[in-house]
């Protein structure tokens, strides 16, 4: 098998424990500005680009109106989510998932690179990464040096296309100085996260099941397998 030598992952709901809050944010914000939804849709969206989000529910909420239209309702359900979502952030618990901390003990130990992407913009990252305490020893560029709890950090808001386009990954592979895709896994909670590692051409593009989304909901999706929780990685790392 090729060696190893990063491992891109999802924050909310893979490694850091979501037990719907994302999508509970999205909902308020949503009732707060009159927009239509369905569950269902924001659902199928998690992981994407949380303005991309707003745009799509609000195009297919009123497909009559223009681009600038459409542009202003969109920014003021993401302000609205905005404020929602640090507000929770800052103030509820915000916990690594189960296994996570080992299972980054173990890449580290065997000199495996952790990348961490998320559909969160940078300002979110940031809250969530100093809870965490993940912060630590990253530079200004969120590249780690040593004794860092993780290698990099991406946010959404930080490439052209979020999910599930492969941008993401593709950058934490330029700067980690990976050219080899085959070298590389991806893992998330999402479609989105499986699609993203598929369109990168990751070796394997994993779910874990305990996030946002059951093994039933991600198995029509594209992907290399699906994890009952992050410590199975390990049994794709031998």
């Amino acid at each position: 098998m090729t060696q190893i030598k990063l491992v891109v992952f999802d924050m909310a709901g893979t490694t850091v424990k979501d037990h719907n809050e994302v999508e509970r944010c999205f909902v308020e914000a949503a009732h707060k500005t009159n927009l239509p939804f369905a569950k269902e849709d924001i659902l199928a969206m998690m992981g994407w680009s949380k303005i991309k989000v707003f745009e799509t529910l609000w195009t297919k909420a009123s497909p009559e109106s223009d681009k600038n239209t459409i542009k202003k309702l969109t920014n003021q359900s993401f302000l609205a989510f905005r404020e929602i979502l640090e507000n929770h952030y800052r103030t509820s618990p915000v916990e690594p998932t189960d296994g996570c901390i080992e299972m980054f003990d173990f890449l580290h130990s065997n000199h495996i690179k952790i990348a961490l992407t998320t559909g969160f913009y940078r300002e979110v990252t940031n809250i969530i990464l100093s809870r965490l305490e993940w912060d630590k020893n990253l530079d200004e560029n969120y590249l780690g040096k040593n004794n860092s709890i993780i290698d990099l950090s991406i946010s959404s808001d930080e490439v052209a296309h979020g999910r599930p386009e492969p941008d993401m990954i593709k950058k934490a592979m330029s700067i980690t100085g990976i050219n080899d895709p085959e070298q590389v896994i991806n893992i998330g909670d999402t479609p989105s996260d499986l699609l993203s590692g598929k369109k990168a051409g990751c070796i394997y593009s994993l779910g874990v099941c305990n996030g946002t989304h059951t093994r039933e909901q991600l198995q029509s999706i594209p992907n290399d397998g699906l994890l009952n929780n992050i410590g199975e990685l390990a049994n794709y790392l031998n």
